[in-house]
């Protein structure tokens, strides 16, 4: 055991690696920081909750096996449901809910389930991010102007022409929109800039120039509210405990437990792809993620999963081990412990476009068009999950997007052939080819139906590779009652019971 969780750090030994891994420490740190913010104001949770959930996932989940380079904390794709999760149970719940979703993690991982989430299909969670990008968007933009957002992801999306004119007819709101479309632009221009700026990265930035405008200006803006670490940090009480039985927040929970996951190990497949160093252990980085769960729950936190912008900057920065996201989990601690106050003076608008920039990133604006080329069927599926958490609600859309993808994979897979022979005595044989289910039997039944009822009919399944029960019985009762009553009844050949009549020339074919 001690080996194990020495072997990461292996690499410390080399020359110059510890000096890269606390350069990157602080990089991560850096860009960590105005996000963890970012994401607990948009969670409608107090900011300091989104950096003890930063903390924990340095400090706890840092040090646990998994994956060695990747970063968790709090992510921009559970925003919405956290939102909506608050707004139903209170803000006591939610440290109920993600210890729940904790432990449940913890459990997965025990049973080596990890693996099995990278079956989830990639439209699936292309279309699960898609749809929190939009309705990220889609709430942070009334953030910005400080107006209140609408619960549906319907009426935000309806709601937008009214936020314009609105926006337009107040000086105020037109300040802070002003403030979040340059951090939006900051954020955009930023990585094309020379390098020797681009050390700082692009999120503190736009904050920190906003921030910077908001207090050397004349502007009226809303800034971030701070009432301290220790004062936020609420673990959930019996009462809030006891309530983890109801059926809505047991569908929460699965949703958490979902989309952390699947984002999580999703993470961990990409960041592998950046580096040269160890590989994801699934299973391990499942517990590693539940762990840091349940201690956000036991804390009253947000949730966590590995963060991909985060993790690509430690990639980005050289880090080699475990220890540059340890480390960047102790500089979010010191920062909130010694310097809380200087959230105070963050404009929420500057938040709200750092997360509107955040959930744009979320879009796979890029990946639509090819993707629709070559596989329209999962496109589809992409889209449809994607408008379905806009709509409804993320467990729901992706509950829709999962049946997509299986009704999508069973009809791809169901490909059944008929083809009819005619023989010289006037026998006709049916021979079915393929995969006979449920889903193709219209075009089986379509065929067969349009036989002639006077003559002797043979339906062959024997070269059926899979024939489901509700074809085989569809198919039954065809062969049943299909023949005219002085008509031999129609026989059926399966692999099972194979005769062997004596072959019959087809009509046109030579005698002998």
């Amino acid at each position: 055991m001690t080996t194990s969780f020495r072997a990461p750090y292996r690499a410390l030994r080399e020359p110059g690696v510890l000096r890269q891994d606390l350069l990157a420490s602080l990089v991560v740190f850096l860009v960590a920081l105005p996000l963890c913010v970012g994401v607990a104001v948009a969670s409608g949770v107090p900011a300091e909750l989104g950096l003890v959930t930063g903390i924990v996932g340095g400090l706890v989940v840092g040090l646990l096996p998994g994956s060695a380079l990747q970063v968790s904390g709090p992510a921009a794709g559970l925003t919405v449901l956290v939102f909506e999760a608050v707004r139903e149970f209170g803000l006591g719940m939610l440290g109920a809910i993600v210890l729940l979703t904790g432990v449940l993690q913890i459990g997965l991982g025990l049973l080596k389930c990890g693996r099995w989430f990278r079956a989830i299909s990639v439209s699936v969670v292309q279309g699960m991010l898609a749809g929190i990008g939009l309705v990220l968007i889609l709430g942070q933009l009334y953030s910005m102007t400080g107006a209140d957002q609408p619960l549906s992801g319907t009426a935000k999306f309806t709601g937008l022409p009214g936020l314009v004119a609105d926006t337009i007819t107040s000086p105020v709101a037109l300040t802070a929109a002003a403030v979040g479309l340059g951090t939006i632009a900051v954020l955009v221009v930023w990585p094309k800039l020379p390098a020797a700026v681009r050390v700082v990265p692009a999120p503190l930035a736009a904050v920190a120039l906003a921030t910077v405008a908001g207090l050397v200006l004349p502007l009226r803006l809303e800034n971030v509210t701070v009432k301290g670490l220790f004062h936020a940090i609420q673990p959930p009480g019996a009462s809030d405990l006891a309530n983890l039985g109801s059926l809505a927040v047991l569908g929460t929970v699965l949703a958490f437990t979902l989309i952390a996951s699947a984002e999580s190990l999703f993470s961990a497949a990409a960041v592998d792809r950046m580096h040269d160093g160890p590989r994801t252990h699934y299973d391990k980085e499942l517990v590693a993620q539940g762990v840091g769960n349940t201690v956000c729950g036991v804390l009253g936190a947000l949730p966590m999963t590995a963060v991909i912008v985060r993790s690509s900057a430690n990639v980005q920065a050289g880090a080699r081990t475990p220890l540059s996201r340890v480390v960047h989990g102790g500089w979010l601690l010191l920062f909130a412990v010694l310097l809380p106050a200087a959230l105070g003076v963050i404009p929420l608008a500057a938040l709200a476009g750092v997360l509107i920039h955040a959930g744009f990133k979320l879009l796979p604006v890029k990946d639509l068009v090819p993707l629709v080329r070559a596989h329209r069927g999962e496109a589809l599926v992409l889209a449809t999950t994607a408008i379905a958490i806009v709509v409804t609600n993320m467990f729901e859309g992706v509950l829709i997007g999962l049946a997509l993808a299986i009704v999508k994979v069973a009809w791809e897979t169901s490909h059944v052939h008929v083809h009819v022979r005619e023989l010289t005595g006037g026998r006709m044989i049916v021979t079915l080819t393929g995969n006979a289910t449920f889903l193709r039997l219209p075009r089986i039944l379509e065929t067969l139906e349009a036989l002639p009822q006077d003559r002797p009919i043979e339906l062959d399944l024997t070269t059926v590779h899979h024939l489901d029960h509700a074809c085989r019985t569809t198919l039954e009762n065809w062969a049943t009652r299909h023949n005219d009553a002085d008509t031999e009844a129609v026989r059926m050949r399966t692999a099972a019971a194979k005769p062997a009549p004596e072959p019959e020339p087809e009509v046109g074919a030579p005698p002998g």
